[in-house]
C-alpha cells in the first residue's frame, strides 16, 4: 500500500489539448486551502469479497483522464494528493489511509473528491471527514442499500459501518435511487431500524429533472456538512456499462445531473466520492466520460470559497 502524493508526476497523469485553460493545466501537487482537492483510491479489494467483477482499482486513473481535457470556465483551486492502493488483501490498512488523507485535506479547507475504487471507498472517506468536521449528512446516490451485515469490511458494508462508527441517533443517511430487486428484506429492514430515509428508482420514473432534484434537497435538509456519494451502478447499463453491476431500469443520467447539482448547490458539501468504476467492462470510455461530468458539476455548483470562509462547525 502507498500514497502518491506531492511526489507523484502530473505530467504522466494529466495530459490534454494545449488550447487551455483546461484542468490539466491547473492542477497542482500543492494542496491548496480553499480548493479543490483530488485523491485516488485503487481498491476492488471490498468488490471481491463482495463477490462483484472486480476491475474498479483502475477506476482512479480513467476518471484523470476523463477530467483531464475539461475547460476551465472560472478559476479555481485544483490539487491532486496522488492515489492510495490495496496490496493484497490488506484493505482496512488502505482504509486508514485514505481516512488520514481527507482529514487532513478537509482540514485544511477543501471540498476532497475521491475517486474509487469500489465503494468500500466511502467508509474510510466518511471516516477522515468525520474525524475532521464531527457529524455529517450522507447522500448516496445508489441502487444498493451497502448496509450490508458481514464478517469483514466489503463494498456492500460501507454505510452500516459508518452507522456502527457514529451511532444510530447520529446517522444521518438518505439513498437516492434504490433497486427494490437488488435489496434482500434484510436490508430494507436494516435501512428502517436506522431512520434512512429511501427513494426507490421506481419512485423518480416520470419525474422531470427538477422535480427529482427536489427530492433530493428534501433529502438534505438541514444544516450539517454533507457527504455526497455517488455509486456509477445507479445509471442504467446502457449509459454507464463500466461498473461492478451494471443497472436493468437505474436512473435517467438528466435525473441523476439535476440532483447531485442541487445537492452541490446548497454550499454544504464537503466530500464527494464518486464509486465502483470499472474500466475493464466500459465502452468508448462514456462511464468514466458521465462520472468525469458528474465532478465537473459538483466542483462548479460548490462555492469553494465559502468552504474555508465560513466553515461549517458541529
Amino acid at each position: 500500500m502507498h500514497a502518491e502524493g506531492t511526489g507523484m508526476s502530473l505530467d504522466s497523469v494529466w495530459q490534454g489539448r494545449e488550447d487551455g485553460p483546461r484542468w490539466h493545466h491547473i492542477v497542482t501537487s500543492e494542496t491548496p486551502t480553499g480548493g479543490v482537492a483530488l485523491v485516488g483510491f485503487c481498491s476492488d479489494e471490498g468488490v471481491r469479497r463482495n463477490e462483484g467483477r472486480v476491475g474498479a482499482a483502475a477506476g482512479p486513473a480513467a476518471l484523470r483522464a476523463a477530467l483531464s481535457g475539461f475547460a476551465v470556465q472560472e478559476p479555481f483551486l485544483l490539487a491532486d494528493a496522488g492515489d492510495i492502493s490495496t496490496h493484497g488483501t490488506d484493505l482496512e490498512s488502505a482504509q486508514r489511509e485514505l481516512s488520514d488523507i481527507v482529514r487532513d485535506l478537509i482540514a485544511a479547507g477543501n471540498l476532497v473528491v475521491v475517486l474509487g475504487g469500489g465503494h468500500e471507498t466511502s467508509f474510510a472517506s466518511h471516516r477522515g471527514a468525520y474525524e475532521a468536521l464531527g457529524n455529517l449528512q450522507i447522500v448516496n446516490f445508489d441502487a444498493h442499500f451497502d448496509l450490508r451485515q458481514a464478517d469483514q469490511p466489503t463494498s456492500g458494508t460501507p454505510f452500516l459501518q459508518i452507522a456502527e462508527m457514529v451511532g444510530k441517533e447520529a446517522f444521518d443517511y438518505s439513498v437516492i435511487g434504490i433497486s427494490k430487486p437488488n435489496n434482500t428484506k434484510v436490508l430494507f429492514d436494516t435501512a428502517e431500524e436506522l431512520g434512512v430515509r429511501v427513494v426507490l428508482d421506481e419512485e423518480l420514473l416520470g419525474l422531470s429533472p427538477q422535480q427529482a432534484a427536489d427530492q433530493a434537497l428534501e433529502s438534505v435538509a438541514g444544516d450539517k456538512p454533507i457527504h455526497l456519494s455517488i455509486d456509477l451502478d445507479l445509471l442504467p447499463a446502457w449509459v454507464a456499462p463500466g461498473v461492478s453491476a451494471p443497472a436493468g431500469l437505474g436512473v435517467a443520467l438528466e435525473q441523476v445531473y439535476a440532483m447531485v447539482k442541487a445537492v452541490a448547490s446548497t454550499g454544504r458539501v464537503r466530500l464527494v466520492d464518486v464509486v465502483e468504476l470499472n474500466p475493464t467492462y466500459d465502452i468508448d470510455g462514456r462511464t468514466a466520460k458521465v462520472a468525469a461530468r458528474l465532478i465537473e458539476t459538483i466542483v462548479g455548483a460548490v462555492n469553494v470559497a465559502s468552504i474555508s470562509k465560513k466553515p461549517l462547525e458541529h
